[in-house]
């Protein structure tokens, strides 16, 4: 039996103090842990980016960490993307309406990398989404819908009708 080590970070706001495994990789810790089972384990090596969490302010594919190195770190999951009052995020919304998404399984990391994307770049063109989004992997969508629904959501966010976002 491998010591347990003390980690304490900030998940979704609230702070967390557990012993782990100092071999237990994040997604672990959120989906097995915490319970936060939006981020998704899909290839276990960093391909798809279905596990991406923003971990200080940097999008970070959570399957090839391990949760002793997000140590004081603040971690926002999907989960903590939604408004406080529990209605969807912006981002989520345009997802939402701009059918951004089929099965889904990509969707939690796509809308987690697309967030830093938007604070990167708050108003990125087709090519620069495109571009940003290109370490998360979707088998469904062909992208098209992903790319109009960061438009559509950096189009609210900054005040300009919708329609320019779905060109």
């Amino acid at each position: 039996m491998t010591d347990q080590i003390p980690v304490t970070m900030t998940v979704n706001g609230k702070q967390v103090r557990r012993f782990v495994d100092p071999r237990l990789l994040l997604i672990h810790f959120l989906r097995e842990d915490l319970s936060l089972t939006g981020a998704h384990i899909g290839c276990e090596t960093s391909h798809c980016g279905a596990c991406t969490v923003d971990l200080d302010g940097m999008s970070v594919k959570s399957c090839t960490m391990f949760a002793a190195q997000a140590d004081g770190a603040a971690i926002t999951t999907i989960e903590g993307m939604a408004n406080a009052d529990g209605t969807l995020s912006v981002l989520q919304e345009s997802f939402r309406q701009m059918h951004g998404l089929q099965c889904g399984y990509c969707t939690p990391g796509m809308i987690m990398r697309a967030s830093v994307l938007l604070r990167e770049n708050p108003d990125p063109s087709d090519d620069e989404v495109r571009a940003g989004i290109s370490g998360n992997l979707c088998r469904c969508t062909g992208y098209q819908n992903i790319v109009k629904a960061v438009r559509h959501a950096a189009a609210t966010i900054n005040g300009r009708p919708h329609q320019e976002a779905a060109e």
